[in-house]
């Protein structure tokens, strides 16, 4: 594991640790949207009213394979410094999946519902945008 210079010269692991609370805790979030949205897609949509046939099975499977890809990268890059010159992409593309989901379920919220999924969807999805934003502006500091 490496660690940082801090500027008194000591060493610190601050912002490799939390990074990897962020990275570890997104990807647990995102696979555990990602298994029922890629396996039981006719499910999910007769659960919300949906008729489960043709198009709609298939963009819910899609999007469960969006989040298990986004799972996958990151749970592999925990480890790495995110927001740094080399993650500085796997931060960014957290940072705009987690921000544009984040407006659409606050902007639902604000304009027609109010049920807990959505409410506790929105609240994850906020934070996790602020901790990939502030790890984006800082270069891999710590998150909190």
């Amino acid at each position: 594991m490496s660690q940082e210079k801090s500027t008194d010269g000591e060493e610190s692991s601050a912002g490799l640790l939390n990074t990897k609370l962020v990275m570890t805790s997104s990807a647990l979030f995102l696979g555990v949207l990602g298994v029922p949205t890629s396996f039981f897609a006719p499910e999910i949509l007769e659960y919300y009213g949906t008729p489960p046939e043709g198009v709609e099975v298939l963009f819910v499977k899609a999007a469960g394979a969006m989040y298990l890809g986004f799972a996958i990268l990151n749970w592999m890059a925990r480890g790495n410094i995110i927001g740094g010159i080399y993650s500085r992409p796997v931060a960014l593309g957290n940072f705009f999946h987690f921000a544009v989901v984040a407006v659409m379920l606050l902007k639902r919220l604000i304009l027609e519902s109010h049920s807990a999924i959505i409410v506790i969807a929105a609240v994850a999805y906020t934070v996790f945008a602020c901790c990939f934003g502030y790890i984006i502006s800082t270069g891999g500091q710590s998150c909190g």
